[in-house]
């Protein structure tokens, strides 16, 4: 286990979802856009076998999955697998880089994949990130199908590093797409509702019931920094985005509901989830981060059931919340500046400055992180705009998927000009912006980047400034 541990370490401090507290780094400020972000591009798929894996690569498959366990890669059953000629197994070859970074492993590792799929991944700017997205973005854009076996292989490999993600993997008839689950460098929180302390493993541990005081209460926030806003009702609390990125994950009453309110920072988005819209005989949820990513998107569970999330949209795909059909109702989140939103919301509450757990938070935990562009796989994107382009996103009451890039339709506005399309309109709120049925009924929005609400909900219909009348 020495490859795993070490890069367990590594990536928990460094490249993980989370945040960290040390100091140092750059002046603390907003996170940048990121919206110049070049498009990548990606060679052509290769062509790829249908059915089971030739028995001799099978075994060599398993000797690879071992060998990686128990902390040197097998060699001769790489080679076999290189040689394979079976492109589905560079999914195989993607999990075993993620877990030998910056190692001879992974120089191994990037020309057996160069040789199974044709394309090699040290092509020009393709390793700005790693070996490892440079691999994993082929594959996603590819969409190959997974290898037979793939999902028992790949529990093999990641419960080395987690055994808590067993339910996960055990739930054979989850819609979990195995292919795009990625590790995120932490391990899950598991721990019980309402627990303050932090993580004795290395999580990242959500924030319930935190203390709320007024907007009085609320000075030490700069009102040029950016709060996550939620209205049920008359009730407005905001929730300050140094904190958010820290805790990543709220549970929470506010007015008559409980809502559970993640966070995922590489997707530059925050939702609210109603955690009583679950079906009669179903116990609410308490949400929790598990250190997993898909396609960038952080895995959030309910800690009850072991139920895995599709945290964009709501939606059980896994254990008993799956298996009741479980798809948690959203309300809109509206990303502002403190300032505004207290401007708008004199009633508002916010986050307690110690989260009422008597922890410091720094103004800036990620320090520009993401500002380059993601730093996990994404694949393919839509090419409308920068993958880091803010937009606000929202579903039509036909379902359909709109977006309205954020600071165009805030421009808009501003020039007292309606931004409109197909019936559906965006209005201010603070400095942010919320979404309703022209002239009616508010529908759940949120912010997100560009490439994340493209990836979840493809065919958006996109606002451009020039359809406003």
């Amino acid at each position: 286990m020495r490859v795993l541990i070490g890069v367990l370490l590594t990536a928990t401090l460094l490249a993980g979802c989370g945040a960290d507290e040390r100091g140092g780094g750059r002046t603390p400020g907003e996170a940048g856009s990121g919206g110049a972000v070049a498009q990548p591009s990606f060679p052509t798929a290769p062509a790829t076998p249908n059915g089971p894996l030739d028995p001799g690569v099978a075994k060599a498959v398993d000797r690879l999955v071992t060998s990686q366990t128990q902390g040197a890669l097998d060699r001769d059953a790489l080679t076999i697998v290189a040689n394979s000629r079976d492109p589905r197994l560079g999914w195989l070859l993607s999990d075993l880089l993620r877990l030998v970074q910056g190692s001879e492993e992974e120089r191994q590792l990037v020309g057996a994949f160069a040789k199974l799929t044709g394309a090699d991944p040290r092509r020009g700017s393709s390793l700005d990130g790693s070996a490892w997205q440079a691999v994993t973005n082929d594959l996603i854009a590819w969409d190959l199908p997974a290898p037979p076996g793939y999902r028992e292989r790949k529990a093999r490999l990641f419960l080395a590093i987690e055994p808590k993600w067993r339910p996960f993997f055990a739930d054979a008839h989850s819609d979990i797409d195995w292919r795009l689950l990625s590790w995120g460098g932490v391990l899950i929180d598991d721990r019980r509702s309402g627990d303050p302390k932090p993580c004795p493993r290395g999580c990242i541990p959500a924030l319930d019931d935190p203390a709320l005081t007024d907007a009085v209460g609320g000075d030490w926030y700069p009102d040029d920094r950016t709060v996550f806003g939620v209205v049920i009702g008359r009730d407005a609390v905001a929730f300050p985005k140094n904190i958010m990125e820290v805790h990543e994950m709220v549970n929470i009453t506010i007015g008559a509901h409980r809502l559970g309110i993640p966070y995922c920072t590489l997707c530059g988005s925050a939702q609210a989830y109603l955690l009583d819209s679950v079906p009669d005989g179903v116990a609410r949820p308490v949400l929790r981060t598990s250190g997993l990513l898909s396609r960038s998107n952080k895995v959030m569970y309910d800690l009850r059931s072991r139920s895995v999330f599709d945290t964009f949209t709501g939606r059980a795909l896994s254990g008993p919340l799956h298996r009741a059909h479980v798809t948690l109702d959203q309300v809109t989140v509206v990303g502002s500046t403190w300032g505004a939103w207290k401007r708008d919301h004199p009633g508002t509450r916010i986050v307690a400055r110690d989260g009422g757990i008597g922890r410091s938070y720094p103004l800036d935990p990620l320090r520009g992180r993401d500002d380059n562009g993601p730093i996990f796989p994404i694949g393919d994107v839509d090419p409308r705009l920068p993958v880091q382009a803010k937009v606000v996103g929202v579903l039509a009451p036909d379902g359909s998927a709109i977006a309205f890039p954020k600071d165009a339709a805030r421009a808009q506005l501003a020039d007292g000009k309606p931004v409109v399309l197909d019936g559906v309109e965006v209005v201010a709120d603070g400095d942010g912006l919320r979404v309703r049925v022209q002239a009616g009924k508010e529908l759940p929005a949120h912010e997100a980047f560009w490439f994340a609400w493209s990836q979840f909900h493809p065919g958006t219909r996109l606002w451009r400034s020039t359809q406003a009348g």
